[in-house]
């Protein structure tokens, strides 16, 4: 038999016991409070949505000095958002007006052309299907003005091909696409946000080299970008709706004697406008301090072409808030994934399954209905809703009408599929206005609080 233990070995078993569990009780809680101050939000949406551009807005609210140190890195990007509008300008005056050896029959000759249009098979994928004839006399001008940018667009790919870093995309599609960490690419430095000391000038000799390069043929070419820009013909394909241009691509355009300056550096507005396509998860990490706590938030900026939503679940776990963001200017557009999907019913669509997907259930949901700007801005141009949503019908044209049509849409996918009933924190909202997008953060920011130390007892 095993010998008994005498009352003090009992004692002192128990002390040893009683020792233990405290020590794990104040690991737990010691772990539960480190828990408590990260913050981990999730930007959600489809590509082009606008989510870039929030993470942007956050780093200028709250880490500002970020911003600052990594502007330099921002510069190629955008030159080449330059030159993808300037190359899509041209490929769209190519087809329309058979500047270009396209491989498309020309054009009439100017002496011949009526002031009438032609339809003549498929477009550029920039505009429409239908082939303008032009005054005769901008011909001249506009095949002029091509054949000087031509040495400009023709540094596109390489400009693209040293800040992309190797990533490519499936289907030979050409662009900028950057994974996590691609300030670190062109500066040689670390990690993306907050970057590293030296990343303020340093850059790769050959990456150096291609931008230079690229600065000095813009700032040579400034005044034919500018006379293109502004040309009456550009103007009225525009106009037409038979030229479809990024949506960064007036701002720059209009401002291209500024930014060909040889010492140019990107303000706030023109990082706010670029346009870079993410691939993948990238992860932002910032503090904020409420009532005298610092907070470690997590902002998760995701890929949002539908390839890419897969990469998005191992992100869900323990996440304290997603904010989704869903572009209503989009009603006239479809996914380049999907020709048939228009976008308005692929972002309810993907709301309706982050409503309904049970790993989110316990998250604050904001939904940022996007792009009020550009809507408005269609509107008033005389784009008729009901043309490209049928269900929308004879209701008027309105801003008030069209966005009040969209949000009833989107509370009605929470209302139905939402799994746990949480709020909905519903904002109108354009990224490119700092003023109105700082507020609506704030407010989001104590609202995502909010819902936090509800969650881990702390309120």
């Amino acid at each position: 038999m095993p010998k008994r233990r005498s009352p003090a070995e009992e004692e002192e078993a128990l002390r040893i016991s009683n020792a233990i569990d405290d020590e794990l009780r104040r690991e737990r809680e010691a772990m539960r409070r480190r828990r408590a101050k990260d913050v981990k939000v999730m930007l959600l949406g489809q590509a082009e949505s606008g989510k870039s551009t929030l993470q942007k807005q956050f780093q200028l609210y709250y880490s500002s000095k970020t911003l600052d140190d990594e502007r330099p890195s921002w510069r190629p990007i955008v030159y080449f958002n330059i030159l993808k509008a300037v190359r899509m300008i041209l490929d769209e005056l190519d087809w329309q007006y058979g500047l270009g050896a396209s491989g498309r029959d020309p054009l009439p000759a100017p002496s011949l052309l009526p002031s009438t249009s032609t339809t003549s098979g498929s477009g550029s994928g920039s505009g429409s299907s239908t082939r303008s004839l032009p005054n005769p006399v901008w011909l001249s001008e506009l095949a002029a003005v091509r054949n000087k940018l031509l040495p400009l667009v023709a540094s596109e790919d390489a400009l693209a091909a040293e800040l992309s870093g190797g990533v490519t995309v499936a289907g030979g599609r050409t662009g900028v696409y950057v994974r996590h960490g691609w300030q670190a690419l062109i500066s040689g430095g670390g990690r993306a946000w907050p970057l590293a000391e030296h990343y303020r000038t340093a850059m790769t000799p050959r990456q150096s080299a291609v931008t230079n390069i690229v600065a000095k043929t813009l700032a040579a070419s400034q005044g034919e970008v500018e006379l293109l820009w502004w040309h009456p013909g550009v103007q009225s394909l525009l106009k037409g709706n038979k030229l479809r241009l990024e949506e960064y691509a007036a701002f720059f355009l209009a401002n291209i004697r500024r930014i060909a300056q040889p010492e140019y550096l990107p303000t706030n507005e023109d990082i706010l406008h670029v346009r870079l396509q993410t691939i993948g998860v990238t992860e932002h990490a910032f503090d904020i301090n409420l009532g005298g706590t610092h907070y470690n938030w997590l902002l998760y900026d995701v890929g949002g072409a539908r390839g890419q939503r897969q990469g998005w679940v191992p992100y869900f776990d323990d996440a304290t808030a997603i904010i989704f963001l869903a572009p209503i200017s989009a009603f006239d557009q479809y996914l380049e994934e999907d020709p048939r999907t228009n976008r308005i019913d692929d972002s309810l669509q993907l709301f309706t399954a982050v409503c309904s997907n049970k790993l989110l259930q316990n998250a604050a949901l904001v939904l940022m209905l996007n792009k009020t700007d550009l809507l408005r801005q269609k509107l008033q141009a005389g784009i008729k809703v009901r043309k490209y949503i049928s269900s929308y019908g004879d209701r008027p044209n309105s801003f008030e009408e069209v966005s009040e049509y969209f949000r009833a849409h989107f509370i009605q996918v929470h209302r139905r599929k939402d799994v746990s009933h949480r709020p909905l924190y519903l904002h109108f909202t354009s990224m490119l206005d700092i003023k109105a997008t700082q507020s609506i953060i704030i407010n989001v920011g104590e609202a995502i609080m909010r819902s936090h130390l509800t969650k881990i007892g702390l309120a």
